[in-house]
This record gives C-alpha cells, sequence and structure tokens, in this order.
C-alpha cells in the first residue's frame, strides 16, 4: 500500500482512538475507512478489531493508572465477555447479522434519549441494583456475543448498564466500559487471525494513529471529567443512530 491510503487510514486511526476512549463509537471512523481502502467486509471487520485493540489498551492502561478501574469488580465480567465473545464473532463468519441491523439504531436512540435526560447518567454514584456477578453474565454474554457478532452501540450500552445497574459515575463507567471492550476485541481476534481475516500492513497504520488518539482522549476525559464524556457520547450515538437509519431505509 501507497501513502496515498496509509496516510489516510494513519488520520482515521487518530480520530477513532480519541472518540472509542472517550465515549466508544470509533468504528463509525475506522470501520468505512478500512472498506474505502478496498478490504472485504469480514477482513475489514477483523482488522479494525486489532487496530482498536491497540488504542483501547492505551485507554485501559491511563484509567487504570488513574485509578478508575476496580479490578475485582470487572474480573468476573473480563472472564464472561471473552467467552461469548469469541462465540459472537464465530457466528459472524456464518449467518447474517441482518435483524441486528433493524434493531440497534432504535435501541441505542433510547441509550441517547435515557442520557440526555436522566440526571442519574451524570451524577451516578448511586447503590447498585445488581450484584458482581449477575451483572458480569447479564452484560458479559448479551453484549460480549453482540460486540462479537455486529458491535455497533456496544460502548453504549456497557456504559448505561454500569451507571443504571452497577451505581457507577459517568468516568467510572466510561473507565470499565473501556476494559470490557477491550476484552471482546482481544476474543474477536482470536478467531479473525486464525481465518486470516486481518490485514496487518493496514492495520499498523491505524495503530499508529489509534495510539496518540487514545492517550489524547482517555487524559481529556479523566481531566473534564462527565460533563466532557457526557456531551462527546451523545454526540457519538446520535451519529451513530443517524448512520445506520440512514444505511437501513436509504435506498
Amino acid at each position: 500500500m501507497n501513502a496515498e491510503v496509509l496516510l489516510p487510514l494513519f488520520g482515521a486511526g487518530l480520530c477513532a482512538g480519541f472518540v472509542d476512549s472517550v465515549a466508544g463509537g470509533g468504528g463509525l471512523i475506522s470501520v468505512p475507512a478500512l472498506l474505502w481502502a478496498g478490504l472485504p467486509p469480514q477482513v475489514a471487520l477483523g482488522t479494525n478489531k486489532l487496530q482498536s485493540s491497540a488504542g483501547t489498551i492505551i485507554a485501559v492502561r491511563h484509567y487504570l493508572l488513574s485509578g478508575l478501574v476496580n479490578g475485582r469488580e470487572v474480573v468476573w465480567a473480563i472472564v464472561v465477555t471473552f467467552g461469548f465473545a469469541v462465540l459472537g464473532t464465530l457466528a459472524l463468519t456464518r449467518i447474517s447479522n441482518g435483524t441486528l441491523v433493524r434493531v440497534v439504531p432504535w435501541l441505542l436512540l433510547g441509550v441517547a434519549v435515557y442520557a440526555l435526560f436522566s440526571p442519574r447518567f451524570v451524577r451516578g454514584g448511586t447503590s447498585p441494583r445488581l450484584g458482581t456477578a449477575p451483572f458480569a453474565w447479564i452484560g458479559g454474554a448479551s453484549l460480549g456475543f453482540y460486540d462479537g457478532f455486529f458491535g455497533p452501540g456496544t460502548g453504549a450500552f456497557w456504559t448505561l448498564g454500569w451507571i443504571a445497574l452497577r451505581g457507577k459515575d459517568l468516568l467510572g463507567a466510561t473507565a470499565a466500559t473501556k476494559v470490557v471492550n477491550l476484552t471482546s476485541n482481544l476474543a474477536a481476534l482470536c478467531v479473525f487471525i486464525p481465518l486470516g481475516l486481518v490485514r496487518y500492513d493496514l492495520a499498523g497504520a491505524m495503530i499508529g494513529g489509534q495510539l496518540l488518539g487514545a492517550r489524547l482522549g482517555s487524559g481529556m476525559a479523566v481531566r473534564h471529567g462527565a460533563p466532557f464524556i457526557r456531551w462527546i457520547f451523545l454526540a457519538v450515538v446520535f451519529v451513530m443512530v443517524t448512520k445506520l437509519l440512514w444505511e437501513q431505509f436509504s435506498p
């Protein structure tokens, strides 16, 4: 690949890494960029998982060093998410995700409305409604499988779950979400790599941008807190809903 392809991919990786580390949804930028580069859809998804994992590792490291991740709280979510994300990715290689394409935009719209009008979403810090293990099984099984199989909006659903069911504030929920997002990305790679569905040269170009974007985004999230994350989160979710509905209803 020449610089006319690699440089735009670097830029796409930088933007995706910034957005992903704050609110999720970086795939809105990176997957279309990989399709633009001429990759078949499944190869684009596999390559995207590799490059996004690099950025998510940087974000997770920053959140860990900032003391925003409770290891004992997320360990069961990691275990369950990994197993079900592998199952979801295996399913992706065999069956259509057409039903999810139709349903997910409306679910995301509900998340956005909740985030816009619920004081709990900004304030958080309430008593958990579910214990650690039940939450891990419900969230890890459903969202782990979903992220492996389809993916858009996974971060939004996880963030909402951490806030509504585990009582986290928005910053803590964002940090925990990055941990489980990284888990499902790595699980998916356990399927994509053996099947040869990763382009390492294009992933490498995007990883450079991802590392920079993720460092900037997670740093700003920690520095500016919930108000900054909330508006980035809402913007990403509304763009994601618009894109998915456009693809669904456009001729």
